[in-house]
């Protein structure tokens, strides 16, 4: 079912490739994005549908599959970063039941933003898949805690220079909160986030610019490192 058409509602909708070999998960799936408001513009069973889905279609986010057909190992992922090189404003949100570190910082490589990497089985709110969903879109990061803890893990020396403190910053930012979502979790002000995170941009050595854009590229940094 490579490339099938799905219609959309909304106008100004999230535009929405999706590529998932099962039949089952991938039309639950339109089901429910258009349901939220998303325009599911087309679906996809294998890699190859999926480059010539995005290539038809240019969406705003793509949602993947890490192991897709013939093989069903590495296919998804492999379409994955040859999307981001040839689609800088494209999303890639990975969805997968695999929990591969390695495979995120591949999606990371590059400067480019907008990825996102959550697990199937922990996903137990819709709100919070949709809401991962339209941050990608939009060009930030969405990486569930147990891809970031496993990166954090190996442990690399440009992290070295992060107090304890601006490490658990830096991973919470990663996966996606806003510094006073930050703020309710760490159980400080957002002043206090606030000097926490531009301490995280000096010693990252990210100049002043857009702030959303630095968070980005922390974040990027930040994963690149701890993923090698």
């Amino acid at each position: 079912m490579s490339g099938e058409t799905v219609s959309g509602e909304r106008e100004h909708a999230v535009r929405v490739v999706i590529a998932e070999d099962s039949v089952i998960l991938r039309e639950g799936m339109v089901e429910l994005l258009t349901a939220r408001g998303c325009q599911v513009v087309a679906t996809a069973g294998d890699a190859d549908g999926l480059l010539a889905a995005v290539a038809e279609h240019r969406p705003d986010v793509a949602v993947v599959d890490i192991r897709m057909p013939p093989t069903h190992t590495d296919e998804g992922i492999r379409a994955a970063v040859q999307l981001r090189t040839e689609y800088k404003e494209l999303g890639v949100l990975v969805f997968s039941q695999h929990a591969e570190p390695s495979w995120a910082a591949r999606l990371l490589a590059g400067e480019a933003a907008g990825v996102g990497y959550l697990l199937k089985e922990r996903v137990s709110a819709t709100a919070d898949f949709i809401e991962a969903l339209r941050r990608v879109a939009a060009g930030g990061v969405a990486l569930d805690p147990v891809i970031v803890s496993r990166m954090l893990n190996n442990g690399t020396r440009p992290l070295d220079r992060l107090t304890a403190r601006e490490r658990e910053v830096l991973d919470l930012m990663a996966q996606g909160h806003s510094n006073r979502s930050l703020a309710g979790l760490l159980t400080i002000s957002e002043r206090a986030v606030e000097k926490h995170v531009a301490s995280v941009f000096a010693k990252f050595d990210l100049p002043p610019t857009d702030v959303d854009n630095r968070r980005v590229k922390a974040v990027v940094a930040y994963l690149q490192a701890v993923g090698t």
